[in-house]
């Protein structure tokens, strides 16, 4: 396994007799999707501040990408890029004008600008909005803005936090197709959202509540432990055929008047590729498979998951 990307260690956030952000250890892997979830007030947005260099801990270690962010916060913001939930864009400046002067924090001119924002105005779509002021844009042009923005520089890790609130399903699809893509390239994403169902798109999750990391797995690790599992349901051909290929995937059958239904945890490995067996000899089958959603796997975090002492 590489060395994380990002480590804390220990971090915690006290707010005169409020503790925000509570002996939190992370531990991010390079080139992944890191999801990090919690309700309103449960102390993402506090992290993700200290994380970036902007806030200072009350106690704790900070390392992204080799850099000691507690002692040196500033070395940090060359490696990486940040989206807030309200996108920075400067009012009474024309989009371009917003480019150029973000590029400039970064030492970016000429055409090494040029070639950089040609390849982000048109993956994002912005070419109409270039000479427009952002107060001016709708509010998905301006989440695909501040997106392009943060990328502007090629950064190794991208701190995102809440970027799909408020803009419709397509720039939500566009931005997880872009995240995944920078994901593939090597980029570190660590993102925080509201939409829990988007945690599927992440390698790893992390659940925090009033402070505390109360799960921290991949996926389906989370589904396996706060759901009651896959079902998977045939209704139609040969019963004795459906039970016989549920147990050969690995599943706990039971029999109903009109159906077989079988439950796992998890898919064991070669589970789809038995059903896939099984629709081809039963045509007459009619096989669904239930994954547990991850909004219920939330609930069962909150209510079921073990605090920390």
């Amino acid at each position: 396994m590489s060395e994380p990307i990002i480590r804390t260690r220990g971090l915690s956030k006290r707010f005169g007799d409020f503790t925000a952000v509570d002996a939190l250890d992370l531990a991010v892997e390079p080139g992944t999707i890191f999801a990090f979830l919690g309700g309103n007030g449960s102390g993402k947005s506090t992290t993700i501040r200290m994380l970036i260099g902007i806030l200072e801990p009350t106690a704790g270690e900070i390392r992204v990408d080799g850099i000691d962010v507690v002692h040196t916060p500033r070395r940090v913001r060359d490696h990486i890029g940040y989206m807030g939930q309200k996108v920075s864009l400067y009012q009474g400046l024309s989009l371009r004008e917003n480019v150029e002067f973000y590029a400039g924090l970064f030492g970016l001119a000429g055409a090494a600008l040029e070639r950089r924002w040609g390849a982000l105005r048109e993956r994002f779509d912005l070419a109409a909005a270039e000479g427009r002021r952002p107060e001016d844009l709708p509010a998905a042009i301006r989440q695909r803005a501040g997106l392009a923005l943060s990328m502007l520089h090629e950064p190794r890790v991208l701190f995102l936090d809440e970027p799909t609130a408020g803009v419709d399903v397509r720039s939500r699809s566009l931005f997880w197709d872009v995240i995944q893509e920078e994901a593939a390239g090597g980029t570190t994403v660590f993102v925080t959202t509201h939409f829990v169902e988007e945690a599927d798109s992440c390698d790893w999750v992390a659940f925090i509540d009033a402070g505390k990391l109360i799960a921290d797995a991949p996926p389906e690790a989370l589904r396996e432990r706060f759901s009651d599992g896959y079902r998977v349901t045939v209704r139609g051909g040969d019963p004795r055929a459906a039970a016989a290929a549920l147990t050969a995937a690995g599943l706990a059958v039971e029999s109903a008047p009109d159906a077989v239904r079988g439950t796992a945890p998890g898919l064991p490995p070669g589970a789809l590729a038995e059903l896939e067996r099984l629709r081809a000899r039963q045509p007459d089958a009619h096989v669904e498979v239930q994954q547990p959603a991850m909004t219920d796997v939330f609930r069962r975090v909150l209510t079921d998951a073990p605090r920390p002492a």
